[in-house]
């Protein structure tokens, strides 16, 4: 067994905006061939958050020989649902994605958790998959329990899993292949980025924002520093133990690319990344 290498679009963001198409076939062309798409306008635009259609997307996955593993939609609500799992299902995605929530309070927290609960139900009744995918703010307390221990214990596994975030796992202050132990088969893909050698920024973002703080999008993004970020196998990151863990707890296929920031062009940073994977054993691309 190994874990397929797949990679979230929007790691080449700005060149989807460009040539959403032409960007795919590149990425593709590269050599993934398992695409997560990031869809943050999900209100507006039921695929992939670029106007493009499913049979468009269809014809061009077809030629390159690529798919559509998971994908990353926002909002996913009682509005749009339908629409976007009628949208997946023609790509042939059984995977939904919440990608990002933040956390005033335990209130906040319990209200978010039981919308979750309710949206992976109606993921299930459609035969979809539903997940969550944490930053470091997951890894805040409330009531003396972590954000993430309060969507999992709150939750029916049926319903709701983990897309787990190492990266952002290691900055909020857990080692990630612990955390991976703890939350066990909840787990059921990886989203990997790897940490530089050369930032300055302490490795817990707690010791920078503060464990006390609203962690709102603006306080995510006003810390949230570009040089913190490497390409895969050039960091500080244990990513073969990484692997070594998810082979060994058996519930997670993929091991998922996501360049949040890079000083390099973004194909050129994916291929580097992709250099970076092959150096690792327990992966696979095919």
């Amino acid at each position: 067994m190994a874990l397929k290498v797949g990679i979230q679009l929007y790691s080449v963001r700005k060149t989807m905006a460009r040539d959403p198409l032409g960007t795919i076939r590149k990425v593709a062309e590269a050599g993934y061939k398992y695409l997560e798409t990031a869809n943050h306008k999900a209100l507006e635009d039921d695929g992939v958050g670029f106007g493009v259609s499913a049979e468009e997307l269809n014809g061009l996955l077809a030629g390159s020989g690529s798919r559509i593993i998971s994908a990353h939609i926002f909002p996913f609500n009682d509005d749009n649902y339908k629409r976007v799992v009628e949208y997946n299902r023609k790509i042939g995605n059984r995977i939904l994605v919440y990608p990002m929530e933040t956390y005033r309070d335990y209130d906040d927290v319990m209200r978010k958790v039981q919308y979750y609960e309710k949206m992976g139900k109606i993921a299930a009744e459609e035969g979809m998959i539903f997940l969550y995918h944490n930053h470091y703010q997951e890894f805040q307390k409330f009531n003396g329990r972590t954000v993430m221990d309060l969507i999992v214990e709150n939750t029916d596994p049926d319903h709701v899993n983990l897309e787990l975030d190492t990266f952002w796992t290691l900055r909020g202050g857990y080692d990630p292949v612990e955390m991976m132990d703890y939350f066990g088969t909840r787990i059921r893909m990886l989203h990997q980025k790897d940490l530089s050698k050369e930032t300055s920024t302490p490795v817990n973002m707690f010791d920078v924002v503060g464990e006390d703080t609203y962690i709102t999008r603006e306080v995510f993004g006003q810390y949230k520093c570009n040089d913190d970020f490497t390409e895969i196998g050039y960091g500080r990151m244990d990513i073969q133990s990484i692997i070594d863990k998810a082979l060994e707890l058996g519930s997670i296929e993929y091991i998922v690319l996501e360049q949040d920031a890079t000083k390099l062009e973004e194909l050129e940073s994916i291929k580097r990344s992709m250099e970076g994977f092959r150096r690792f054993r327990g992966i696979c691309w095919e």
